[in-house]
Order: C-alpha cells, then structure tokens, then sequence
C-alpha cells in the first residue's frame, strides 16, 4: 500500500509542478520545485517495488517528503493572503499548499505503515 501511495503522490506532486510552471508561463523555475520533489517520490516508489529495497526506498522517500514539507511552509503560511487578495504570488502558495497537504498525508501513512510493520514483527 504505502508503494502505491508513493508513486500516486509522486505523480500528483509532478503533475502539480508541471501545472504551476504552464501557468506561470514557463518564466518560474521554481514553480518546477513540486516536480522536483515528485520525481524523487517516483524513484522511491519504483524502487519499492523491489522487497529487498522497499525499506530502504520508502525512508527516503520519507525523508524527501518531510524535507518538502517543510520547504513549502514559507508559502502556506501566506494562505490569508490569498484569501483576501493581496498574494503576489497566488500560484506559489496554492502550489506549496497542494504539495504541504499531499506530503503531511503521506508522512503520516508512512509513520502508521512502518509502526504497524514493527509491531507486525515483534508479534
């Protein structure tokens, strides 16, 4: 399940990324930066895939994800501005806050997945 979920994120983070560029007229680079983050995502997942990989794939796709995460917080906490139409930046925020929400999701599956993996083993 958590594979799975890795390359969905991956995939939604790519896409995000792509989406933000285009619609910043291809002149951002950074609009890029959740597609960045996406395709390392993709990677993990792909490598997961392998049983003797899984472990060592998804902690890092974890790490990613948690570096992600916090990187976009700069942009979320601007939120109210978008809000009330003062961002100078809309598509920023709304592209950190789709990749803030998307990665805390999966940090916390991840977290739950690996607890219930050592308990699974210590049973």
């Amino acid at each position: 399940m958590i594979t799975k979920l890795t390359l969905a994120v991956g995939g939604l983070l790519t896409l995000t990324g792509i989406i933000a560029y285009l619609a910043t007229h291809m002149v951002s680079l950074t609009a890029l930066i959740p597609s960045a983050v996406g395709v390392l995502l993709l990677v993990a997942g792909w490598l997961a895939r392998t049983e003797r990989l899984r472990r060592h794939a998804i902690h890092g796709a974890l790490a990613v994800a948690l570096i992600g995460a916090l990187g976009s917080v700069m942009n979320v906490v601007k939120v109210g501005q978008l809000f009330n139409g003062t961002a100078e930046r809309p598509g920023a925020i709304v592209a950190s806050l789709v990749m803030f929400i998307a990665l805390v999701v999966y940090l916390a599956v991840g977290v739950r997945s690996f607890i219930a993996a050592r308990r699974g083993r210590a049973a």
